[in-house]
């Protein structure tokens, strides 16, 4: 039987949705598939050497807010300045407190288990990036065809 794939498409650069593609990839890792992350646009937020990862409320209704705000707390005010610094920081604070791995700590796992991580070319050179200079180490670069064909060929294709 051969070895089971699994792709991943990452274009989301917050810190929420982070997490998502790394634990997906690295437990698959663990499950003896090979994972495969492609990322595209804000995605590659989540590559770059220096994360600087934040968290935003406004436009996540879903997202829990303390002392139950979002039962009271109009959605415009979470675009009040400073509310996104403050939500940031309340979710590493949460994560902490829980035990949860960091991106950095999630995404060197990946690395060590050998997950294949693809940054979009296109997309870095439309935002200027320097791929040796702007990303980690173990990073590929590639376009669509080069993400068709590894979707192509796993048995589960996933969007984040």
């Amino acid at each position: 039987m051969s070895e089971k794939r699994l792709s991943i498409i990452t274009t989301k650069g917050t810190l929420d949705w982070a997490y998502p593609p790394f634990i997906l990839a690295s437990t698959a890792a663990a499950l003896g598939f090979q994972p495969y992350i492609f990322f595209t646009f804000y995605g590659l937020q989540l590559i770059k050497k220096n994360l600087d990862l934040r968290v935003s409320p406004l436009g996540n209704p879903g997202m829990p807010m303390p002392m139950g705000m979002h039962n009271w707390f109009p959605i415009l005010g979470t675009a009040l300045p400073g509310m996104e610094a403050m939500m940031t920081a309340m979710m590493k604070s949460k994560m902490k407190s829980k035990g949860i791995a960091s991106v950095e700590e999630l995404r060197s796992l990946c690395l060590e288990s050998g997950v294949k991580m693809v940054a979009c070319q296109m997309t870095v050179d439309l935002f200027d990036w320097n791929a040796k200079q702007d990303f980690i180490e173990g990073i590929e670069l590639g376009g669509a065809a080069t993400y068709l064909e590894a979707a192509g060929g796993s048995d589960i294709t996933l969007f984040i």
